[in-house]
């Protein structure tokens, strides 16, 4: 008889994997906005005092993509952003 075992994860609001999701959300949305052709792949990283946005972005607009992290993060995110 074989066994199924079935597993989850869950994380809470203010996980680093939860503002990942949510700075890669922000990008996607703002350039659809612009764009609803566009093709975009983005990547969101963080650690201790860094975000790395990590971005395939075909369009030719130019996005603000430090300001979309710190309107993600609001009044928490207090690091430099240095456009790539």
């Amino acid at each position: 008889m074989r066994r199924l075992y079935l597993t989850s994860e869950s994380v809470t609001e203010g996980h680093p994997d939860k503002i990942a999701d949510r700075i890669s959300d922000a990008v996607l949305d703002a350039i659809l906005a612009e764009d609803r052709s566009a093709h975009v792949a983005c990547e969101t990283f963080l650690t201790t005092g860094l975000v790395l946005v990590g971005d395939s972005i075909e369009d030719r607009i130019r996005y603000p993509i430090g300001d979309l992290v710190r309107v993600t993060f609001g009044h928490r995110f207090r690091g430099e952003v240095k456009p790539s």
